[in-house]
């Protein structure tokens, strides 16, 4: 009896810094275009000056007050959603195919592992984070602020099973762009951030924190015979 081999395959990790949406989502594109089989799987680990972004089925009219907030129309899912200093966004330059040959049924456990890899996330710092059911991010399930979001997701899969876009995580931001839309589509949905909730954490480490967990939870084992 033949005995078979594992490897795995983990994305990598790349900080990209302080930069402008437009160029990140530039980049992202320009990235998904020229890969391969091959293009090994990437994190992108970035912060962006203040931006409001639109989805695909996104309402402009959900953009209540910009003011002098640059809106930019992306091709990710989802409604609205506010990016600034303070907030932990990683995108995801991932080839489902190597995860599951039909790639776009996969995508739903795709979401699941990020949103999981989110609430990992808080629990490290103490903070108790769930999904909730149509409404996809990561939301507060206890205290003053439940059912406050702390975390937004929106992604782009191409026909071919590879991703762009990501999720973000509110670690210490100025909230109030965020009365200036309605979140995702909701009126009144309220915002929070995790400095709100008591934590006192450095951007980067949770930066680090949450491409780890992600990086655990999406790398792609081979069983090779």
């Amino acid at each position: 009896m033949q005995n078979s081999t594992s490897t795995s395959t983990t994305p990598i990790i790349l900080h990209r810094g302080i930069e402008p949406y437009q160029q990140t989502y530039d980049a992202m594109r320009t990235f998904t275009d020229a890969r391969d089989a091959n293009t090994p799987n990437e994190f992108w680990i970035v912060e962006h000056p203040p931006v409001f972004t639109l989805g695909l089925g996104a309402d402009q009219s959900h953009v209540l007050a910009a003011h002098d907030i640059p809106v930019v129309q992306t091709d990710r899912g989802g409604e609205v959603t506010y990016h600034g200093p303070g907030q932990v966004v990683i995108y995801l330059m991932m080839d489902l195919r190597r995860s599951h040959a039909q790639a776009r049924l996969f995508a739903r456990e795709f979401v699941f592992k990020i949103e999981q890899a989110v609430i990992d996330t808080l629990a490290h710092y103490g903070l108790a984070g769930e999904r909730k059911e149509g409404a996809p991010g990561i939301y507060v399930c206890a205290g003053p602020w439940k059912g406050a979001k702390i975390a937004a997701l929106g992604l782009k899969v191409r026909g071919n099973g590879c991703t762009y876009h990501g999720v973000s995580l509110n670690v210490d931001m100025d909230l109030a762009p965020f009365s200036w839309i309605n979140p995702c589509g909701y009126a009144g949905l309220a915002t929070v951030d995790m400095k709100t909730l008591g934590v006192q954490a450095a951007l980067a480490d949770v930066q680090q924190r949450l491409a780890q967990n992600l990086q655990d939870l999406l790398s792609v084992t081979h069983e090779t015979p």
